[in-house]
Parts: structure tokens; C-alpha cells; sequence
């Protein structure tokens, strides 16, 4: 009940203080999910002169992996009105030691994993075209062509978790890729060399940890309370004081040489992705 009367008088004031409603156009996410996949045996795909390294390695461990880019695609799902199937394709570059035969230091190779997945979101319908103008110089009104009704998907994903990383057989590794040359040049550019479809004595297979949420929104009219427009009350300011005075004022950073405790750890740190979204792998 407490709640409740604080809630009231919040919504109250907020109502006495409000100079004007105004209505804005802004996105709205009509559904999202969040999930954490274990994305096991992805076969990692190499360039010409990071493949023949390693064809003669003996051992691989993974250094690291990043996200370079994660496809989106939005379909309208039949008979189900209002629900969108979202499809992902996710690609990974992954940073590989490479140990050769003879040979006492780890070479680091860079190859490329692919993985895609599919959930079903609520979008909600829409059934008008939207025209927008801009304005650019020696092009007068020049109109931009009309958006779908679609609504957009939004993928967050935190940094990737290279959980393992192993050499096989190139028969024995599962491939997630039927072409090389479909890999959109975006990735391509960002490897040196040409992609080759598999080595002649070893490929390698990775296991990839990813946290993600996937969001699917609309551009809406919406309409707010408006209380003033945001003008800046700090004065900007070039500091040219002594280095060593601002060092002095840092504090001491207690915890980079005293770490915390695993109990303090859990405490901070709420396992926030328990709840699967239903969202599934390929």
C-alpha cells in the first residue's frame, strides 16, 4: 500500500511539473528475448596462409574470439498474425596459437565461424508506406525510397566466450558453410589472404559461449510529458593544470591489487539469463 502511495505522488507531481505534452516519433520494442548459447564443434574456416599453418600443427588452443557482424532477416509467419521469425547469422573471428611440429613458439592464426538461429518474436501489424525527405546540398528535396512495414530487429551481444578449441579431421568436422564463396565480402575484407574449403591434413573445430538479446521494433508516434528543453549548465573547460595534481586526486585502486572474494562476486553479479526465450539453433 506504501508502493502504491509513493507511486501516486510521484505521478502526481510529475503532472504538476509538466509544462506541455508533446509527441514525438521514437522506436518501440514490441517484443524481445534474451538467451545464452553454447554453440559446440563450429568449424573454424582459414585463409590460404593461415591454413597451411595449420596443416602442420600439432596442438591449438584458442587466444580469443569477437563478433564481427550478425545478419538479420525478418519474415512474417503464416497463420500467426502479428509474430515474425527472426533469422541470425552470426560471424565470429577467432584468434587460434597454433603450435607447430620443431617448433618451440605458438603461431596465431585468425579464422572465420559461422552459426545461425531462428526465434519467433511479436511485431505487431502494420499496413502503411513511410516517405521521408532529407535534404542535401545540389539535390533539393530529394526523396528517400519508402520503408517496409516490417518491423526491425536489434541484436545485442556481449563479448564471445571461446570456451575450446581442437584439431580434427577435415571429414570429421561438421560444416556450417556449403559455399566459401558465400561469406558476404564485409567479412571477407577483414581476413588477409583467400578462403580455401578445407585443409589437406587438419581443420579445427571451436566451442563458442554467446549471450544475446534480439529485439524486434517499430517506429511509433508517442506522446509525452514535456518539462523543458535540456540546456547544458556546465561550462565547458580546457584543463591545463599540472599532470601529477589530477593523478593525486585518483584514489588508489584497492581492488586491481587486492581482488574480491568469490562470495562478493556472486553477490554482485545476479544470473540475469536463467529464463530460456525459446529462441533455437539450427
Amino acid at each position: 500500500m506504501a508502493e502504491k502511495t509513493i507511486h501516486d505522488k510521484l505521478s502526481s507531481d510529475c503532472i504538476e511539473n509538466t509544462n506541455e505534452a508533446v509527441c514525438i516519433d521514437t522506436s518501440r520494442v514490441y517484443d524481445s528475448c534474451a538467451d545464452k548459447d553454447c554453440l559446440s564443434d563450429l568449424r573454424v574456416y582459414f585463409t590460404d596462409s593461415a591454413q597451411q599453418i595449420v596443416d602442420s600443427s600439432v596442438a591449438v588452443r584458442c587466444r580469443g574470439c569477437e563478433v564481427l557482424n550478425v545478419m538479420t532477416e525478418v519474415e512474417r509467419v503464416a497463420f500467426h498474425k502479428g509474430y515474425y521469425s527472426v533469422d541470425l547469422t552470426y560471424f565470429f573471428r577467432v584468434a587460434l596459437d597454433c603450435i607447430t611440429s620443431g617448433c618451440s613458439q605458438a603461431e596465431t592464426v585468425y579464422g572465420l565461424c559461422v552459426f545461425s538461429k531462428k526465434c519467433i518474436l511479436y511485431g505487431s501489424e502494420g499496413s502503411v508506406r513511410v516517405f521521408t525527405s532529407e535534404y542535401v546540398n545540389e539535390d533539393f528535396d530529394r526523396v528517400l525510397p519508402c520503408s517496409q512495414t516490417n518491423p526491425r530487429a536489434k541484436v545485442q551481444v556481449a563479448e564471445p566466450l571461446c570456451l575450446d578449441a581442437r584439431l580434427c579431421n577435415p571429414c570429421d568436422c561438421c560444416c556450417t558453410l556449403n559455399d566459401i564463396g558465400s561469406i558476404p565480402y564485409c567479412i571477407r575484407k577483414c581476413f588477409n589472404g583467400q578462403f580455401v574449403q578445407s585443409g589437406n591434413t587438419r581443420a579445427v573445430r571451436v566451442t563458442i559461449g554467446v549471450f544475446s538479446i534480439v529485439q524486434l521494433e517499430r517506429d511509433v508516434q508517442m506522446l509525452i510529458p514535456a518539462y523543458s528543453f535540456c540546456v547544458p549548465e556546465k561550462e565547458c573547460t580546457c584543463n591545463t593544470e599540472d599532470p601529477c595534481d589530477s593523478f593525486r586526486r585518483i584514489k588508489f585502486p584497492v581492488s586491481e591489487f587486492f581482488p574480491p572474494d568469490a562470495a562478493d562476486e556472486n553477490d554482485n553479479c545476479p544470473d540475469t539469463f536463467n529464463t530460456h526465450c525459446g529462441c533455437c539453433g539450427n
